[in-house]
This record gives structure tokens, sequence and C-alpha cells, in this order.
């Protein structure tokens, strides 16, 4: 079945190159309504959609972290999508959230000998904290615990990042083209979306959606949500794609893995939509290259690394 015969008139791949923009959510229900799908609980194969943070601040240009490649992603991500969508049972829709004062933004940080916040893209170690070349203002005892279990358990430095996605602004919200698709499927398909929203720890870093870099005792909701997971995995199917590749999909991606590692079957049942997601770009650090790596490593270990133009694999 073609994009076109599912497609709503009014979608055009386009769309995702257009900026900020009403999501035209009443008239992409409408045309769900119209669509003529079976319900999704009458599924014999469920098949689960994974978006993680197609969020304003990362895939539009103007974004304050904008990931290059990310609205091409966006149009064949919405391509493939509603040549399919009457086979997608479940989506997820992951909402990276933040707020003022969080561990990886500047105001948490300064130079005890300039005065100075550490700028976007600075790295601080824990060499760094120890030798006082950054200064935590908040938090002082658990900053220092918090860089150096970091290191330990995530394998990870800690990057100061520009202010993005911050709760109730532009960047925060779905791309308008992501939310008419939920919306359509939501009518078209019977079915209400799941949105996650995660990232409000101001303690730790939370890139993957199932659980904080490092959980943060104080705060339940930064533990990895294994009810999430296992959610998810029950579908016979999971496709996941997002933004950044490098980044928020790539821990998803790796909260995955590590939980199922002991059942090979479940992970058979991952396929990540590799050319909807893109890197982040940095100044001095392939993340890129890192990031193939890591997906690599999963495809020997069973999930299913898949383009778009595949169309939906038997």
């Amino acid at each position: 079945m073609s994009a076109r015969s599912l497609a709503p008139a009014s979608f055009d791949p386009q769309d995702a190159f257009r900026g900020p923009y009403a999501a035209r959510i009443a008239e992409f229900s409408e045309a769900g309504r119209q669509a003529g799908l079976a319900p999704a609980s009458t599924d014999r194969e469920r098949i689960a959609l994974v978006l993680v943070d197609y969020q304003h601040d990362f895939v539009d240009p103007s974004g304050t972290l904008s990931v290059p490649g990310a609205q091409e992603d966006v149009g064949r991500l919405l391509t493939w999508f509603y040549a399919h969508a009457d086979r997608i049972t479940a989506i997820y829709a992951s909402l990276d959230t933040h707020l003022p004062f969080q561990i990886f933004y500047p105001t948490w940080w300064q130079n005890p000998q300039t005065g100075e916040h550490p700028a976007p893209f600075t790295t601080i170690t824990v060499e760094d904290v120890q030798e006082g070349r950054w200064l935590p203002l908040r938090e002082p005892e658990w900053s220092r615990h918090y860089v150096q279990a970091l290191r330990q358990q995530a394998r990870k430095e800690l990057m100061i990042w520009p202010y993005h996605t911050m709760q109730g602004t532009l960047g925060h919200m779905l791309v308008a083209p992501i939310s008419e698709a939920l919306a359509w499927h939501s009518a078209a398909r019977q079915t209400q979306p799941h949105y996650i929203v995660k990232g409000l720890t101001p303690r730790t870093e939370f890139y993957g959606i199932f659980g904080a870099e490092v959980p943060d005792p104080s705060d339940p909701a930064s533990q990895l949500n294994t009810a999430l997971l296992e959610t998810i995995m029950q579908h016979d199917r999971v496709f996941l794609a997002g933004e950044a590749k490098s980044h928020c999909v790539l821990e998803s991606g790796r909260q995955l893995v590590q939980y199922f590692s002991q059942r090979p079957a479940v992970l058979q049942r991952l396929y990540v939509l590799r050319d909807c997601i893109s890197s982040v770009q940095h100044p001095t650090i392939n993340f890129d290259a890192l990031a193939e790596e890591e997906l690599a490593r999963w495809e020997r270990l069973g999930v299913h690394l898949v383009r778009s133009s595949d169309g939906l694999p038997a």
C-alpha cells in the first residue's frame, strides 16, 4: 500500500521543512476518522512505533540544539508511517523536558577564577571538579558524586548543553507534522498515543526514555522504568526513530539492549529506522562514529537496522 493511499490529502513530506506552524489537529483527526481503517485493537500482529524527541529544538534549524538532517529524517519517517499506518498498533512519543537549573546547564557551574559559566558543549570531567576548575553552584556534594558516577556507570563525562526543550516553550513541542500524524493515527485506528515525558530531574541527565544516566535516589521517576520497557517490547515488532541518533535514540536503544540482553528473542523484535535518525554535531567529538559503533553492536545481538525505503519488512 503506497503512502498516498493512506495519507490524508493535507499531508506533504515537505511539511517537515516549513518551520513552526500550528498543528492542524482537527483537520487531521477528521481525515483519520474518514480513513476507514480497522481499530488497532483488532491487529493480529502488534507493531509499536517509538518516536524519540522529534521536538522543535532538535528538528528545526532555528532550534537551540538543532540536529543537522533532522528535517529530512522527519520527512522520511512520516512517508514510511503513512504507508504502513494501517499496521501500526501503538505509538510512543517522548518529550525531552527541562527546567532552568539542571546539572548539564551553564547555570549549575562556574569558574571560580573568572566567574564565568561554562559555554555550551564544554566537557566537565572528574578532574575538572576535583581540581577546582569548575565549581558546582548547586548541590555541591551530589555534583561531585555525579561526575564520578557518570564516568563509572555510564562511561561518560558531563556535557554542558545549550538551553533546549524548556518546559512550556516552542522548543519543547513536537514538530507539527508529527503531532498531526499522531492525531490522524489516533482517530483512524481508534487508539490513544502514549507520551513519555523525560528530563525533569534536575540532578541528572536523561537521554534514554527509560531512565536517567545516573538515577537520583531523591526522584523515583529517574529510576529505570522496567514497566515501560516490558510494555513496549510485548509488541511483535518495535520500530525506533527520533533525535538525536548520537544521544537520546542511542541511549534509549542501549537501555533496551541491556535490559533484554538475556532474552535474545525479544531483542530480535527491535528495528531501528536508521535513515530517520541523525547525530548531534560537536566541534571536536565525532558523535556519529561513536553511534555507528554502538548500532553495529546491536546488530550483532539481533537488532534489525533498516531504512524507511525498505517498507515494512516481513
